[in-house]
């Protein structure tokens, strides 16, 4: 199900795929995808994002920026306003199946979230994270070009 509205942005670059059942609602933000990449089937993404050239977004992943502004206890959740910031997936990104990302942060060029991970900072380039909340495991070595572990 895709819900775009004409308030904001939504773009899909060249040979870019959005796969079956998913949700893709750019109501509180700009969603551009850019070339060649790839979002698998059933992913979620209700938040401004940018997704890089050449990225591949596994299945049941979310991207969820709707977050509650809680601290004023006077009204209901429900009356609440809601709190967004932008999402940076970089160029080549690998992105696990039923990993979640929070808003606002940004997973560095060339880097891997390992499946079911919890990205709740931004992830450097060339590096691979995993867990929740994710942290860095292994980072590409410049001179070798070889993944080593942290």
């Amino acid at each position: 199900m895709i819900n775009v509205t004409p308030i904001k942005r939504f773009h899909v670059g060249n040979h870019g795929i959005i796969e079956e059942h998913s949700v893709v609602n750019n109501g509180v933000g700009d969603i551009l995808v850019r070339d060649n990449s790839l979002i698998g089937l059933r992913n979620t993404i209700i938040e401004p994002i940018t997704i890089g050239n050449n990225a591949i977004i596994a299945q049941n992943v979310a991207f969820s920026g709707l977050n509650r502004n809680y601290e004023n206890i006077n009204c209901s959740i429900q009356k609440k306003d809601v709190s967004t910031a932008p999402t940076k997936i970089k160029d080549e990104c690998w992105i696990g199946t039923k990993a979640v990302i929070t808003t606002g942060l940004t997973v560095g060029k060339h880097s891997i979230i390992a499946a079911e991970s919890v990205v709740t900072k931004d992830i450097p380039n060339y590096c691979i994270a995993a867990g929740n909340p994710a942290s860095i495991i292994k980072k590409q070595n410049g001179n070798t070009k070889r993944w080593e572990k942290i």
